[in-house]
């Protein structure tokens, strides 16, 4: 089963909204089993127009734990607070079965080969 990965682009509004809705985020989240892959660090454009001013990415073990998630009670009072804490585009997007699947296509770009 496919891990999956909830990915936020976040607008932060600093004050006490801010840090309950942080705090109750992160604990809801690992009780789901989950862990923050990014929370906020730089950002660096590589290509388009894209200029997001902050990137949340969680990780849970697969995208039945990530809706669960955002759907429980415990996340609700982290919910609670996001309206006077930030604003956000939120995606799920599910990751590959098996990462090793992926090095025939590494490979493939490390010769240039066009078929991926």
């Amino acid at each position: 089963m496919a891990r999956a990965y909830v990915i936020s682009d976040v607008t932060l509004r600093e004050g006490e909204a801010l840090a309950a809705y942080r705090e109750l985020a992160a604990r809801s989240i690992a009780a789901f089993g989950g862990r923050y892959l990014v929370r906020g660090g730089e950002i660096g454009v590589l290509e388009g127009d894209w200029r997001p001013s902050a990137i949340v990415i969680a990780e849970f073990a697969d995208a039945a734990t990530a809706r669960a998630w955002y759907g429980s009670p415990l996340y609700a009072e982290a919910l609670a607070f996001r309206e006077a804490a930030l604003t956000r585009d939120l995606i799920l997007v599910e990751g590959v079965d098996d990462a090793d699947a992926l090095l025939p296509r590494a490979a493939a770009l490390d010769e240039g080969l066009p078929n991926l």
